[in-house]
């Protein structure tokens, strides 16, 4: 199996095997992320490459692979027919794979357009991850997305349109102190027009060689605290409004939130209140991440 520069994938992903199909993140420039700021550079590897790794995988593994991610960054930018090409061969490679998901910003989405993900889909593609991140123009802006409210929901209403599931992932305490309140509810109203199968939620942690980091020494960004965190998620998911499947599964955050929307949202709304009654001492000490 080959394995070139960073690989991470989704919790949900963790039973997935993983067949790298890109190399690095065409965009890079989130001030949040640090994953390949120091390469390497973006390319789709070759078919014939990936096909390789998915031979070696099927001679040890075969009958036991029920899911496949391809990492790394954003394996949606490859081209549609390289991607849809290893899809359908990993198909016929993995008798019982019943899930084949990636790693796709927005940008990237709407330029393949719906013709291209009907493409994937009927090759075998069976989920986009999607990073939001916020709603709020002014913190995609900030921290140089690349992208925007408006084209996040065209993004996610193509990838729904062409029959694909869609996992949204928000970053709690993105906007810091002063955008906490417009964070949750641009973000929520998001969401509310994209009508995701799931909404993944994540706790920011400044991280190491990262220009949010800087700002954050500078005094220039002011981090939540928990209980802040918290009533930020209520606010979040109090104006959710659509059907959707929310979790927090990532050991960033502060409560291990799970639920169906809307008919969970009275109960999460209720645990959460429960937690910002708690000591701060009983939450997690910030700290700052090195991957």
């Amino acid at each position: 199996m080959h394995y070139e520069g960073p690989i991470y994938r989704p919790p949900s992903e963790a039973d997935s095997l993983l067949i790298q199909a890109t190399v690095g993140c065409p965009h890079n420039k989130c001030t949040f992320c640090m994953v390949y700021k120091k390469g390497p550079l973006y390319r789709a590897r070759p078919v014939k490459e990936i096909c390789k790794d998915i031979d070696e995988a099927s001679l040890n593994q075969g009958e036991n692979v029920t899911a496949l991610f391809f990492p790394a960054g954003n394996s949606i930018a490859m081209p549609t027919s390289d991607l849809a090409a290893i899809c359908r061969y990993s198909r016929e490679k993995f008798p019982r794979l019943t899930r084949i998901t990636v790693y796709g910003s927005s940008p990237y989405i709407v330029q393949k357009g719906l013709a291209d993900m009907v493409t994937l889909r009927k090759a075998g593609l069976t989920r986009i991850h999607v990073g939001l991140e916020s709603g709020d123009d002014d913190i995609l802006a900030r921290v140089k997305k690349g992208t925007t409210a408006a084209e996040q929901i065209n993004a996610g209403q193509i990838v729904k349109a062409a029959g694909l599931e869609l996992s949204e992932y928000v970053i709690l305490g993105l906007g810091g102190i002063q955008r906490s309140e417009p964070h949750a509810l641009k973000t929520a109203g998001v969401l509310s027009e994209i009508k995701p199968d799931f909404v993944r939620l994540r706790t920011l942690v400044p991280k190491i060689n990262t220009l949010l980091l800087h700002e954050i020494q500078k005094g220039r960004f002011q981090l939540l605290s928990p209980h802040q965190i918290l009533a930020e998620t209520r606010l979040l998911i109090e104006n959710i409004r659509c059907h959707t499947r929310l979790t927090s599964d990532h050991y960033t955050n502060y409560l291990n939130l799970y639920g169906d929307l809307p008919g969970d949202k009275n109960r999460l709304c209720r645990e959460i209140d429960r937690a910002l009654g708690w000591d701060p001492g009983r939450f997690r000490a910030p700290f700052v991440g090195t991957q």
